[in-house]
């Protein structure tokens, strides 16, 4: 199984690197000249949105919470939505006429230089924790097939995403999606009839799991869910990431049907690593940690040919994703920080050249960064809750409203995050009640950061 893999990784580095030849300005690198249709938006979208957290991530929520895991994807899913239908159509217009590269230039447009470096900043640090959580996914599945330990394992998977990211920028992983998405979806597919079989079907798995709970769409519990919808919905239709794939669109159709085929497909996939987690579950319940659920589950439940294609299925989902966050820090330390306020007079040229230096960069420090961190899930939370709360209020309102204006939505970002790492190091004892739901940290925070935008309307200091 590891030389099957070792040949795919080689196969998607040298088709990287091909690309690669043909991107020969920052324009190429970011947006891909602006001509992503609709197939190759949603590959490049549904392969970033298939990564660590929707499969190793949700095959170990269903490890131990059961059927309630789907509703990580199914929150992903939602925002996907919004994004086809309601973001991404309007704020493409924009970009296609100031020829914005990334959100940030938006951003910086319609508030200021300084909000947009904030969020640039904050971006950076969260996206390196997001990469790190691809990383640790690569190397969960690396130790079960092949017993390679941790560290070897990370250092793999940033290898084979940064040479091939490096090389082409946007342009190099859509191409590379396209294989990707294909693994992906085959893999998966192929892997479910084998471990429900093996776990005996639903008699099977309840027979196994006793718990009520774990059978019930709600089982974690109301706080854990409305905590994944407030954090993870807005994070699909806001991510830097995913609208720098929706700035490289040729049109407003392609944002739309592109985009929304990739949310449809993630509610339906949503229940593919929810199966396999409660399989793994029934089958494996002393697995000592619940990040190897799924390549344990493929490793031991299915035969070899199945479980070779499958797990090259985990192993791309997590590289495509990787590539994603690859993007949204070249976008964000290159283009939003480095040139805006560093070097405004850099040629084209050579911020391909800085841009390709820094993403070598960050794949060493998402190295270090995974090796400290426990789990794919703590990796992730980290992104989004920073993410939801800091930029899901100024955008929405800058973007429908004019009213909104600097000063509101630096108050929103910041007091909004503010609150949630407040709340995540045990204020308020982690959560608060209210109408007797407990509300979690990064729940807290978005509503106050929708709360304290909304206010500043009053003020109507809008640009």
């Amino acid at each position: 199984m590891l030389i099957f893999i070792f040949i795919y990784a080689v196969i998607l580095v040298a088709i990287g690197t091909f690309i690669g030849r043909k991107v020969k300005s920052a324009s190429d690198f970011f947006v891909a000249g602006r001509k992503f249709g609709t197939g190759l938006l949603f590959t490049s979208l549904i392969a970033a949105n298939l990564g660590a957290g929707s499969t190793v991530g949700v095959a170990a929520l269903a490890y131990t919470h059961g059927v309630s895991a789907w509703w990580w994807i199914g929150s992903a899913g939602i925002g996907s939505l919004i994004l086809a239908y309601i973001v991404g159509p309007k704020i493409w217009r924009i970009a296609r006429e100031h020829n914005y590269y990334t959100l940030s230039d938006y951003l910086d447009a319609r508030y200021s230089k300084a909000f947009s470096g904030i969020i640039s900043l904050m971006m950076s640090v969260g996206t390196l924790a997001l990469f790190a959580g691809q990383l640790l996914g690569i190397a969960w599945i690396l130790e079960v097939v092949a017993g390679i330990p941790k560290t070897q394992g990370v250092i793999t998977g940033a290898v084979v995403t940064t040479l091939y990211f490096a090389a082409g920028g946007i342009l190099s992983s859509a191409v590379v999606n396209i294989v990707e998405v294909a693994v992906i979806l085959a893999g998966f597919i192929i892997a479910v009839p084998y471990v429900w079989s093996y776990a005996g079907g639903i008699e099977g798995v309840r027979s196994a799991v006793s718990r009520p709970e774990y059978f019930d769409a709600f089982g974690m519990g109301s706080t854990a869910i409305i905590g994944y919808i407030v954090m993870l919905v807005p994070s699909f239709f806001i991510s830097p990431g995913l609208i720098g794939k929706v700035f490289a669109a040729e049109n407003e159709r392609a944002v739309k049907n592109g985009t929304a085929l990739n949310g449809l497909v993630q509610l339906i996939f949503a229940v593919i690593p929810v199966i396999i987690g409660m399989s793994a579950g029934a089958c494996f319940p002393e697995l000592s940690r619940a990040d190897l659920a799924l390549p344990s589950a493929m490793k031991e439940m299915m035969p070899f040919f199945a479980a070779s294609l499958a797990l090259a299925g985990i192993f791309a989902a997590e590289v495509s994703t990787a590539d994603t966050v690859l993007y949204m820090l070249a976008g964000s330390i290159n283009n939003d920080l480095y040139k805006r306020f560093f070097n405004p007079n850099i040629s084209d040229k050579n911020l391909l050249n800085v841009s390709r230096i820094v993403t070598v960069i960050c794949g060493v420090i998402g190295v270090i960064l995974a090796l400290r961190l426990e789990s794919i899930i703590s990796a992730l939370t980290i992104f989004y809750s920073l993410m939801s709360v800091s930029l899901s209020a100024p955008l929405l309102f800058g973007l429908f409203t004019k009213r909104a204006g600097n000063f509101g939505a630096l108050l929103s970002a910041v007091s909004g995050a503010g609150l949630t790492v407040y709340m995540t190091f045990g204020g308020f004892g982690g959560s608060l009640s209210v109408a007797g739901v407990n509300l979690n940290a990064s729940t807290c925070g978005i509503i106050l950061s929708f709360a304290v935008m909304g206010l500043s309307l009053l003020k109507g200091e809008g640009r």
